[in-house]
C-alpha cells in the first residue's frame, strides 16, 4: 500500500448542533482533539459549548490505513475553517440537524459553500435528529438534492450512534474508491 492510500482525509461540515463533535467522537479510534468553547452569540439557545476551529480524531482500518477526520465548525462567522479543513481531504459528510428552522436552507447554504471543493470529491449527507421533526420526511431531503443534478447518498442518522456514522463513513470511502 502506499502512503497515499494508507494516510486519507474525510471532513465533518454543516449545521451548528448537527452532531458533527458527536459523529468524529462516536467513530474515532483515539482521543478526539475538540476546539469546544462556551457559546456567546445566538447559538447560547441551542448549545453550551460549540466547535470554534475543527475537532479532529482517526479512523483505522484493517489494512492500516488510517483516516484523519475533521470536523468543521457550523457557525458561519468560522466559515474560513471549511475551505482550511477541506483542502487535501477526498471528500465531505454533511450533516444538517432536522429540527432548525429551515434546514433546507441550512443544506443549500452547506452545498453553496462546499460546491468548489464538491467538484472532484465525495460528498455524503446525514439528516439527523429526523425522528424529533414530524414536519419533513426525507423525501424533502431528496428533491432538494436532485435539484442540484447530482447523486449523493442521503441517510437519517443518530450521531451518537457509532454504526450509524460508520455507514456515512463508509459510503464515501465506497464512492471514493469501492476497494478500501
Amino acid at each position: 500500500m502506499n502512503e497515499q492510500t494508507s494516510q486519507l482525509k474525510i471532513v465533518f461540515a454543516g449545521s451548528v448542533g448537527a452532531g458533527k463533535t458527536t459523529s468524529i467522537s462516536a467513530v474515532s479510534d483515539v482521543g478526539v482533539i475538540s476546539t469546544e468553547e462556551a457559546t456567546t452569540d445566538e447559538v447560547s439557545l441551542m448549545k453550551e459549548l460549540t466547535t470554534v476551529a475543527m475537532d479532529y480524531g482517526q479512523i483505522h482500518l484493517d489494512d492500516g490505513t488510517k483516516i484523519h477526520v475533521y470536523g468543521a465548525p457550523g457557525q458561519r462567522r468560522f466559515d474560513f475553517m471549511w475551505e482550511i479543513l477541506s483542502q487535501g481531504s477526498l471528500g465531505v459528510i454533511l450533516l444538517i440537524d432536522d429540527t432548525v428552522e429551515d434546514p433546507l436552507s441550512e443544506l443549500k447554504l452547506f452545498f453553496d459553500a462546499f460546491s468548489l471543493q464538491m467538484e472532484n470529491r465525495s460528498l455524503v449527507v446525514g439528516i439527523t435528529r429526523a425522528d424529533l421533526n414530524i414536519n419533513h420526511d426525507i423525501d424533502v431531503y431528496r428533491r432538494f438534492i436532485a435539484s442540484y443534478d447530482r447523486t449523493i447518498p442521503l441517510f437519517t442518522i443518530d450521531s451518537r450512534n457509532k454504526d450509524e456514522v460508520k455507514t456515512l463513513v463508509r459510503t464515501l470511502l465506497y464512492r471514493i474508491d469501492p476497494w478500501l
